[in-house]
């Protein structure tokens, strides 16, 4: 006589509530429904491209188009997750989302999951990450305990995997016209005249504390030679400054003063 090796089965839960139970049923019709709806309505080309086109051309997308922040001493900027989001909206028959998998509270981890999928084209692009329930501050790492505070986290460290992936399944040409024309919107400042522009820059630098001086200190020139690009370059820096990627220390460093110019080079 032989012996059957036991089965073992995945544990699950002990019951599902009903709401729960409609969610499962929902989203899965709906995935149908997308597939069906993009089928029937395959996507237009090219109105697709002269929507974009439109949508670059406005202040305000152009404005939150690209992130700026530093990593081990140099700068790294790049399209953000606003405009990953309006060209997927452009495209169309796009599905893109961030779900939390698994939240671990006695290891304070999440597990999540980002993704985007052409339901077109059957082009699919994810990531499962876990994120820690930390975060980095002047005085250190510190943990965090908030609901709130995790879910915000979270969030905040999906978006970047969420922009990854909708700019994985979305055409490389399509994405670098839309950079390169929000480029042009931001060094063309919505029409307004140059100087004007850079008025504003300045002011708006000194709401956050960061002097005229500063901003000349790093442009390597006074403010009456800045040119287009460096006000548009200055609008990316105010942007992330204003979400935290980015500090004024590291964008705009206090110069150094040397023991010799305290003593006014007295020996």
């Amino acid at each position: 006589m032989t012996h059957q090796p036991a089965r073992t089965t995945a544990p699950s839960p002990a019951r599902i509530g009903q709401g729960t139970a409609v969610e499962q049923s929902r989203a899965a019709a709906e995935v149908q429904a997308a597939v069906v709806v993009a089928q029937q309505c395959p996507r237009n080309i090219q109105a697709a491209l002269a929507e974009m086109r439109e949508s670059c051309r406005q202040p305000y997308l152009a404005d939150r188009a690209f992130f700026r922040y530093s990593r081990a001493g140099s700068t790294i900027t790049g399209p953000s997750v606003h405009l990953a989001r309006e060209l997927a909206r452009v495209w169309g028959n796009v599905q893109y989302g961030l779900v939390e998998l698994r939240r671990d509270d006695e290891y304070g981890q999440s597990e999540m999951q980002a993704f985007a999928w052409d339901v077109q084209t059957n082009s699919r692009n994810s990531s499962t990450f876990v994120v820690p329930h930390r975060r980095d501050t002047k005085h250190g790492v510190k943990e965090l305990k908030d609901m709130r505070d995790i879910y915000e986290n979270n969030a905040n460290n999906g978006a970047r995997r969420v922009r990854e992936a909708i700019f994985a399944i979305l055409p490389p040409w399509f994405v670098e016209e839309a950079k390169d024309l929000c480029n042009r919107t931001l060094q063309d400042g919505g029409g307004k005249p140059l100087a004007r522009r850079i008025a504003d820059a300045v002011k708006a630098f000194e709401g956050l504390g960061i002097t005229a001086g500063r901003i000349e200190t790093k442009l390597g020139r006074p403010s009456d030679q800045w040119t287009e690009h460096d006000v548009a370059q200055l609008g990316v820096i105010h942007q992330s400054l204003q979400r935290g990627e980015v500090t004024a220390d590291e964008e705009f460093p206090a110069p150094r003063v040397t023991a010799e110019e305290i003593t006014g080079g007295a020996q």
